[in-house]
């Protein structure tokens, strides 16, 4: 087996998480490609001695030279999912093509991209397929042999599909449906996805090649949600197909009921729109394996869920963007003023103490005071196009930078003393909360809750001021809150403060 490490970019998303732990497990050496160091140092694998971390950017092809230094091969793993004006074709292009001077000047032998399951001679191809199969025409026109594994849809716990299909039957016992329910699918279990990637490798004889890989069961999106009825012990849901639900109208009803947004769901319902059936199986005879079914794999999934072993999530992708106002050195007024509301108080408790529930916030641990106001904030999130709580988190005990924590995302942990939340709700401003836990004397901590706020425009500062006597309200209760969820007394009560310059910006330089 060669020594020399396997480039895999899009290292945080939901197969590259997936996929480098079982490299290790092969015996390879794994170099782990992200926009962020911080967000890939917080995964289980980062640490293992066969990991190498590299920060990298598939847009900027300086770093991805960088980072495919050394490599014999990479595996491309990066799409732009999320639908936005269609600026993700051109995206997917400009990366493509990056990839392919990256994989020449560092001279790689081959890559191995993991595209999607169409023929470009459809017509009715979605955007997004229609932007796969480019990329893997463009991979493939350079000189290095590429690839290219063509998947259906893929199931697993945490995929975006599979979320899809749990919340429509779990919480939808009727559903009108679109037309796309009746298309063909072959889709396929993430564990057999892993296992072509990684066993790609020990045969040479895939080089350069395309195969389409798909499960053993062709069925309609009906038989999937019929399946899963079955699987998760509920009844046979009522569906009614109708012609007027187009995809986009789809995509909203699912960003509703469901924690996945409409900028995903879209390129997600639009491929159902045409069917997915492989064409071929050649690569089963190459890579022999144990295909699991989809009524396996759903099994599989909800079990994974139900015992809270979700190993990578839909959620993990995406950007870890500090915002530039919050860094060290800033003076109050530069990029606008920024409104803060702090609250502090002293308990009877040690640092570990406190930690515990402030690392478990959010999901179905909840924010410890007035709960019914936060799940109405998500609801009024959702219906303007946000996350919404409903996201909820990956793990109930366990974070790290770049988690999804309902409708905020992890920018910094520092366990046991600090915990730094960015918005991603809708807001007319650009939002942090941070938690700080500080050791006293007399076996006392100090428990800080900060939010700070940069509003953008004359409705950012009536928003803020507005929720202001909200925000005070709610920190007080919740800092008496989580002193009484671990049973320890208060030794004053909850106070504002207004924090100095230096502890409003208390972030680091961008990693990103």
């Amino acid at each position: 087996m060669n020594s020399d490490p396997v480039l895999v970019t899009g290292a945080t998303g939901y197969v590259g998480g997936r996929l480098i732990p079982a490299l290790l497990d092969a015996g390879y050496r794994a170099r782990a490609m992200g926009r962020s160091l911080d967000k890939i140092g917080c995964r289980p694998w980062a640490g293992h001695s066969r990991v190498e971390l590299v920060q990298g950017d598939v847009m900027d092809v300086e770093s991805l030279k960088q980072a495919a230094a050394g490599c014999r091969t990479a595996y491309y793993l990066v799409h732009s999912m999320i639908a936005q004006n269609e600026k993700f074709v051109e995206a997917d292009r400009r990366a493509a093509q990056n990839m392919v001077a990256a994989a020449t000047t560092a001279g790689l032998q081959r890559i191995i991209y993991l595209g999607g399951l169409a023929e470009a001679t459809h017509g009715d191809l979605s955007k997004h397929l229609k932007s796969r199969i480019e990329v893997a025409e463009i991979l493939q026109a350079g000189p290095v042999p590429t690839t290219d594994l063509r998947t259906p849809m893929i199931l697993g716990s945490g995929s975006a599909s599979f979320e899809i299909l749990r919340y429509l039957v779990e919480r939808l016992p009727a559903m009108t449906t679109p037309r796309w329910v009746r298309s063909l699918n072959q889709p396929i279990a993430i564990r057999n996805v892993i296992t072509y990637l990684v066993e790609c490798l020990k045969h040479d004889e895939t080089i350069g090649q395309t195969y389409d890989i798909g499960g053993p069961d062709i069925l309609t999106y009906r038989d999937l949600l019929d399946i899963y009825a079955e699987e998760a012990h509920l009844p046979k849901r009522l569906i009614i197909p109708v012609p007027v639900l187009t995809p986009t109208l789809s995509a909203l009803w699912i960003h509703l009921i469901s924690p996945v947004p409409a900028s995903i769901a879209q390129p997600l319902t639009e491929g159902l729109t045409s069917d997915a059936v492989c064409t071929e199986n050649r690569i089963q005879a190459i890579i022999p394996q144990k295909m699991l079914t989809c009524r396996e794999a759903i099994r599989l999934a909800l079990e994974r869920v139900k015992q809270e072993q979700v190993d990578t999530c839909w959620m993990d992708a995406g950007d870890l963007l500090e915002p530039e106002w919050a860094h060290c050195g800033d003076a109050e007024w530069a990029g606008g003023t920024i409104m803060n509301c702090g609250y502090r108080a002293r308990i009877n408790a040690t640092v570990d103490d406190l930690w515990k529930p402030v690392s478990r916030i959010g999901g179905k641990s909840g924010w410890y005071f007035e709960n019914f106001l936060w799940r109405l904030r998500g609801i009024m999130d959702r219906l303007v196009g946000g996350v919404g709580l409903r996201r909820g988190r990956r793990h109930p005990t366990e974070i790290g930078v770049g988690d999804a924590l309902d409708f905020w995302r992890v920018l910094e942990v520092e366990p046991p003393q600090r915990l730094l939340l960015l918005a991603e709700m809708k807001t007319p401003g650009e939002a942090l909360l941070e938690f700080q836990i500080t050791p006293l004397a007399n076996d006392q901590v100090e428990l800080q809750m900060l939010s700070r706020f940069l509003p953008k425009g004359l409705f950012g500062i009536l928003y803020w001021y507005v929720l202001y006597p909200f925000h005070q309200w709610i920190f007080y209760g919740m800092l008496k809150a989580i002193a009484k969820s671990i049973n320890k007394p208060m030794a004053s009560d909850p106070e504002r403060f207004t924090p100095k310059l230096h502890t409003s910006c208390a972030l680091p330089q961008n990693k990103s």
